[in-house]
C-alpha cells in the first residue's frame, strides 16, 4: 500500500470510492469538495492506493493506481481536520484506516496544528468503534452548520 497526496488522475476512483461507502449526499457535489481541498492544502488530501491491485511498483502513483483509501484533511490555524476518511470495503480490516489516519495527523503536526477533529454523523457506530480505537474521543460539542454556497 502506498500512501500518497492526491492526484488528478485519481478523482474518479476517489468519487466512486465515497458513493461505495456512503459519504456523499445530495446537497454536497464531491467534485467541488475535491477542487476546493487541492486549492488550499493539497498535501493533506491523501489517497491510499493498492500497489499489488494497480501493478504499479515504480512508487510514483497516479497511473493506473487502485484508489482503496482517501482522507480530505485541512488546518485553519487552531484545529486540523479530517474528513472524507474511506477505506473500500473490499479493503477494510487491514489497517489503511489507521495508515491514513497516521499520516493526517503527522502532516497536521508537522504544521504546528496541537489538535485534530473530524465528524461523524449520528447512527455510524461502525465509525465511531473505529474513530475510539484510533484514540479519539467524542468532545462534548454540538457542531452548527451554514451553507454559505450552494452546490
Amino acid at each position: 500500500m502506498l500512501l500518497r497526496p492526491f492526484a488528478e488522475t485519481d478523482r474518479a476512483a476517489v468519487v466512486a470510492l465515497w458513493c461505495e461507502v456512503g459519504l456523499t449526499r445530495p446537497w454536497n457535489d464531491p467534485g467541488k469538495d475535491i477542487d476546493r481541498a487541492v486549492a488550499t492544502w493539497p498535501d493533506l488530501f491523501l489517497v491510499a492506493e493498492d500497489a499489488a491491485a494497480s501493478g504499479d511498483d515504480d512508487g510514483e502513483g497516479g497511473g493506473s493506481a487502485v484508489v482503496v483509501g482517501t482522507a480530505l484533511c485541512g488546518y485553519d490555524g487552531h484545529r486540523g481536520w479530517i474528513y472524507y476518511l474511506a477505506v473500500a470495503p473490499t479493503h477494510q480490516g487491514r489497517g489503511i484506516g489507521r495508515a491514513l489516519i497516521a499520516e493526517a495527523e503527522s502532516r497536521l503536526e508537522a504544521l504546528g496544528c496541537p489538535k485534530a477533529m473530524l465528524m461523524v454523523r449520528r447512527g455510524n457506530e461502525k465509525a465511531h468503534g473505529f474513530y475510539g480505537g484510533s484514540g479519539y474521543a467524542e468532545d462534548e460539542v454540538v457542531t452548527f452548520g451554514k451553507r454559505l454556497i450552494a452546490d
